[in-house]
């Protein structure tokens, strides 16, 4: 007798991502969807998992990922899935790997830290990007969106001045013709060239296709240190004027003069959404941040992309420019908290610097009375190729967005492995047991319902997937079976590439991704399309 479903958990408690209390239930999976969530008997399923005294949740939606930068170097996106994240949300901060040109390609691949084994090169429309990622194998589904900053430098490069009439109705079109090839909308990189050298009204004018098209609008701010709030109020007159929905990335304040601006700038959002404009926000529960190298400069000194700095910092009299301001955005709790919070996360020019501080290398250069000329040395002798880890957040403003209602959760973090080697951030395999052990069992600031929430259905809301983000019958099975008691991060600054620990099971579509705590290396992810949903 054929047996009416392919897989059954049993005996969990269920925290069905809705907020509402854990209650006890069976679910019955057929075809990859959630077919029944009730009592099933043993003998209706071909695969049974006992989940007694376990936590059922859905798979951890991570609002914000850059794993398209490199997913096919790591198709199984083993930090992610490890870690319960069964869909990604890519193409953040103003940086999507298409659509590109032979004018933007170049450009690009030292921000995107792209390298020549990721099959760079064919990236061109957002509709092919789309269609090679389908044809590859991966383990996590993608919601991708578009990069303001990459359809910029398609039509302008890294040019500062501002877009015409003309150029901007060239990146509407290249937005509307991404849009129609699946993009659930459009992020943008304002702290980072080129999107930062687009004027607020260039943004609004983008903003009527994504109305068009149902998208949503995702900012990396303008600036997250002095001019926090009038960063906040740019994203949200944007959203405000086309009446689209607006996401705060990584929301933060950086450097220790603006630590607590964060309460002002939540009731912002608060505000706003009483004058009914759509805005949220996402948090990834760590105080240093990650980029590269060159976001510590001046924004302007990007120009003309890596070969222009280069330049740049080969003239005597643009460095003493470069330097004074530096000193003075330092002064104001601008940019850079100091270099001996800063470490080299990765450098492919020399990987000894990797998990050192730049005061460190400066003074391995005895070059401690010259720390600004030994840092752009070190941009000229990595050609700009480095990122970083930079530890300029208070916990206490973390602990206050990831309690706000608003927020959901995002890591921030690329698609890796523990082969990979580098330094990267430990949110990169972290960020989400974090969320269930350090703030929901041990400092108790969400309950558990609330931080499955955040996890699940609030970033599925956020993106308009209709059936992912619960246990809900006729829902895709995107499904964590995890240990509340257990459950824990173990990546550090110092390791980041380490598994959390308490993960039993991670079902992607119906499959496992994870079982018994091992990885299957099994690929059920999907390309998501908008058009689709």
């Amino acid at each position: 007798m054929e047996k009416e479903f392919d897989l059954v958990i049993k005996n969990g408690k269920l925290i069905d991502g809705t907020g509402n209390p854990w209650f006890k239930a069976d679910i019955g999976v057929s075809q990859g969807k959630i077919k029944k969530i009730g009592f099933i008997e043993k003998g209706e399923a071909r695969k049974i998992i006992d989940a007694e005294k376990m936590a059922v949740s859905p798979g951890f939606i991570d609002m914000h990922t850059h794993a398209d930068y490199t997913m096919f170097a790591f198709p199984n996106c083993e930090n992610f899935i490890m870690q319960g994240v069964t869909t990604g949300v890519t193409g953040n901060c103003g940086m999507s790997v298409a659509p590109t040109n032979s004018r933007s390609l170049d450009l690009l691949r030292t921000p995107l830290m792209a390298k020549d084994d990721y099959e760079w090169g064919w990236r061109t429309t957002f509709e092919e990007y789309l269609k090679k990622t389908k044809e590859g194998k991966i383990s996590i589904n993608l919601v991708p969106l578009v990069g303001h900053g990459t359809i910029r430098a398609a039509v302008k490069g890294f040019d500062n001045s501002k877009a015409s009439p003309e150029e901007i109705e060239e990146m509407k079109k290249l937005l509307a013709e991404s849009m129609k090839d699946g993009a659930f909308g459009m992020s943008t990189g304002l702290y980072y060239p080129p999107g930062g050298y687009a004027a607020t009204e260039e943004l609004i004018e983008l903003g009527k296709v994504l109305k068009k098209y149902g998208g949503i609008y995702a900012t990396h701010v303008r600036q997250e240190a002095t001019m926090l709030i009038e960063s906040i109020k740019e994203a949200i007159r944007i959203g405000e004027e086309n009446d689209i929905p607006v996401e705060i990335s990584h929301h933060k304040a950086m450097c220790e003069e603006n630590w607590g601006k964060v309460n002002y700038s939540l009731t912002l959002m608060e505000e706003a959404r009483k004058r009914g404009v759509e805005v949220g926000c996402d948090v990834y529960p760590y105080t240093a941040g990650t980029g590269n190298i060159t976001s510590i400069l001046p924004i302007w000194t990007l120009e003309g992309g890596i070969e222009g700095l280069l330049e740049r910092l080969n003239n005597d009299e643009t460095r003493k420019k470069i330097k004074e301001e530096m000193i003075d955005n330092e002064r104001k709790g601008d940019k850079s908290p100091g270099f001996n919070r800063i470490t080299i996360a990765a450098c492919p020019y020399n990987t000894e610097y990797e998990g050192k501080y730049i005061e460190e290398i400066i003074k391995d250069k005895n070059k401690i009375n010259k720390p600004f000329e030994a840092f752009f040395d070190l941009i000229l002798e990595t050609k700009g190729d480095a990122s970083i880890t930079v530890f300029f957040m208070h916990e206490n403003d973390v602990k206050t967005v990831i309690a706000h209602p608003l927020s959901s959760i995002g890591s921030d973090a690329f698609a890796t492995s523990p082969a990979a080697g580098e330094i990267p951030n430990p949110r990169t395999y972290g960020t989400f047991p974090r969320i269930l052990s350090k703030y929901v069992r041990e400092e108790k600031l969400l309950t558990i319902e609330e931080a499955i929430r955040k996890m699940t259905s609030l970033p599925a809301s956020r993106v308009r997937l209709k059936d992912r983000g619960l246990l809900k019958v006729g829902f895709w099975a995107d499904i964590v079976i995890f240990d509340p008691v257990k459950i824990k991060d173990q990546a550090t600054f110092q390791e980041p590439h380490q598994y959390p620990i308490g993960i039993k099971d991670v079902i992607v579509n119906g499959g496992f991704a994870v079982e018994n705590g091992k990885l299957t290396y099994d690929s059920f992810g999907k390309v998501l399309n908008a058009n689709e949903r």
